[in-house]
């Protein structure tokens, strides 16, 4: 994010920097320095940005090193300074150094600190966008919701880790009256740590999904990493929450936060569906389990949060319920549904396509209710949201239809892209690629998307990868099925779109391998849906696309 022009950082000096990070400031043996400054000067001096690329830096920046696998950054330092850097940290001793350098032990812990220090002096809200499955995307409905009330930073792309949070933290300027910031984790303890940062006023969980399962192992310790959050939220806060998920829909307290809910099958009467006991019992007791075992952490605060067995009819009645009815498709131009809202109902088009979209709109208008703004303010950023390259992200490319969702990969996201490609005309392709991170179901989870595949109705499939293979084996063996039943159709809309012929089925051993095969086949008038996970680089397909066919864009909407 460019930070040109921008104010400077409040109570952003270096002493106080250096105090945030438990980092020593030192500065050059001889005044004036290099750059004719001296040392009052920057004991003076509130830096203007923060940034981890040397490349970036400009007057009065603080520049942070990392060590990466193939580069040290400590290297750059000289050059950070002759660009106009304000101070760098460093993790290497120095006696001597070229520009005031505060001395840490660790560039990643000292940034997450700076960030934490940083918060600290900010009043405005910040809503932290959490979830296996959708973060991006809700992140990028919420900001426009919001935006059309107050100005906005968010989270660019998805730089929700332990560096991309805390640098988004720090691109928070005096205009600004509201961040909208994305929290990614793949193992327990990472959410205490940004959260520990980004003390949240508004948290959004938008499901708890099958992602990083090597890791976490179960939903259950997923739960258990993404609530690590209600530690850390701000006084006065709310947890907004799918209310569909079968795991979220359980909690009753969230460290004394307002509880909201939203979703398609929410109910706040007192008629509303009853929690199961038993499932109830044992998520209690699995979660407490995977809390017990979590190292290198945090541990929450007795009671953070709930799952209890039963709710009375009063909490039911006193729950907070954002709802959708009336859902249409609309192709591959969105979706329309009815909003009811505990402050009115209303009627909106969200030019995305795809039913989660709605679940992401609902979201944002929680968040949006929450934050004071109206209906119409609400309608007006639902109906003009966009989204981000790699993210469902969809380019008309000279009569071919490109959805490109090749950012990252799990099952949930899988079966939702496919749905969406399921809706659409001409030939329905798919390019998927291995999903990283699912432990020991792999393969199983592959077939299964393989099957789904077949089940939606997709004509022709390309699976590349180690574990492609078993997406291609699932397809070839729930086709096969299908055409013994003469099954070869799938909904579209309100009529049933027929495929004359069975699934084509490619399975490639790698990218490469596919996208030679791949280019001769696309023809005009085909929709063609790229997704894998990050390591897989299926950008590449996507940019070979573009090349061949164009590089219009138009619109999209993501769920990673």
């Amino acid at each position: 994010m460019d930070q040109r022009g921008e104010s400077k950082m409040k109570n952003m000096t270096l002493a106080n920097i250096a105090a945030a990070c438990g980092g020593e400031l030192i500065f050059p043996a001889e005044e004036p320095y290099a750059n004719g400054r001296v040392k009052a000067d920057y004991e003076r001096l509130t830096i203007a940005g923060v940034v981890t690329d040397n490349r970036q830096v400009e007057r009065d920046f603080l520049f942070i090193p990392f060590v990466g696998e193939k580069v040290d950054a400590h290297r750059f330092i000289p050059q950070a300074f002759e660009q106009g850097a304000a101070c760098s940290l460093s993790e290497e001793d120095l006696t001597d150094p070229v520009g005031p350098c505060i001395r840490v032990e660790s560039s990643q812990r000292a940034l997450m600190d700076i960030a934490a220090y940083y918060r600290r002096q900010l009043k405005l809200p910040l809503v932290g966008i959490i979830g296996s499955v959708g973060k991006t995307s809700t992140k990028e409905m919420v900001a426009s919701v919001l935006s059309r009330h107050y100005s906005v930073l968010k989270t660019e792309g998805n730089f929700n880790n332990e560096i991309g949070m805390p640098m988004t933290v720090l691109k928070i300027r005096d205009h600004h009256q509201v961040a909208v910031v994305e929290m990614g984790i793949d193992n327990f303890g990472q959410m205490s740590a940004l959260a520990a940062v980004a003390r949240p006023n508004i948290v959004v969980i938008t499901n708890i999904g099958e992602a990083h399962l090597e890791f976490m192992k179960t939903r259950d310790g997923i739960l258990a990493s993404k609530t690590e959050v209600f530690d850390y939220l701000a006084d006065g806060a709310s947890v907004i929450l799918n209310g569909d998920d079968d795991h979220l829909n359980c909690i009753r307290r969230a460290g004394g936060a307002r509880i909201i809910f939203y979703g398609l099958g929410v109910d706040s009467s007192a008629a509303a569906r009853e929690k199961d006991k038993d499932k109830l019992a044992r998520l209690n007791g699995q979660i407490a389990e995977h809390l017990a075992k979590a190292k290198d952490r945090d541990g929450l605060a007795d009671g953070c949060f709930d799952m209890s067995a039963a709710y009375t009819d009063q909490e039911r009645l006193a729950r907070e319920t954002y709802r959708a009815e009336n859902l249409s498709a609309l192709g591959m131009e969105g979706m329309s549904a009815s909003f009811i809202t505990p402050e009115g109902d209303f009627e909106a088009v969200i030019p995305i396509p795809g039913e989660h979209n709605v679940y992401n709109a609902l979201a944002a208008a929680a968040v949006g209710q929450s934050l004071g703004l109206d209906l119409d303010e609400i309608k007006a950023g639902m109906e003009t949201a966009s989204t981000i390259s790699g993210r469902a992200h969809f380019l008309h490319l000279g009569g071919l239809t490109l959805i490109d969702d090749c950012y990252n990969a799990n099952p949930s996201s899988m079966r939702a892209s496919l749905a969406v490609l399921a809706r659409a005309k001409g030939r329905r392709i798919a390019v998927l690629g291995d999903m990283g991170e699912l432990g020991e179901n792999a393969p199983a989870m592959h077939y299964e998307l393989g099957e789904r595949a077949a089940e939606e109705g997709i004509d022709m499939l390309y699976a590349a990868g180690a574990l492609g293979r078993e997406i291609a084996r699932g397809a070839s063996d729930a086709s096969l099925n299908r055409r013994e039943e003469g099954a070869f159709f799938a909904e579209e809309g309100g009529g049933a779109h027929r495929r004359e012929k069975p699934m084509e089925i490619y399975a490639c051993p790698d990218r490469d391998a596919l996208l030679a095969d791949l280019l001769g086949r696309l023809k005009e008038g085909d929709t063609v849906l790229v997704k894998a996970s990050h390591f897989m680089g299926f950008e590449e397909v996507v940019k070979a696309i573009q090349e061949s066919y164009g590089k219009e864009d138009t619109h999209g909407g993501d769920r990673e």
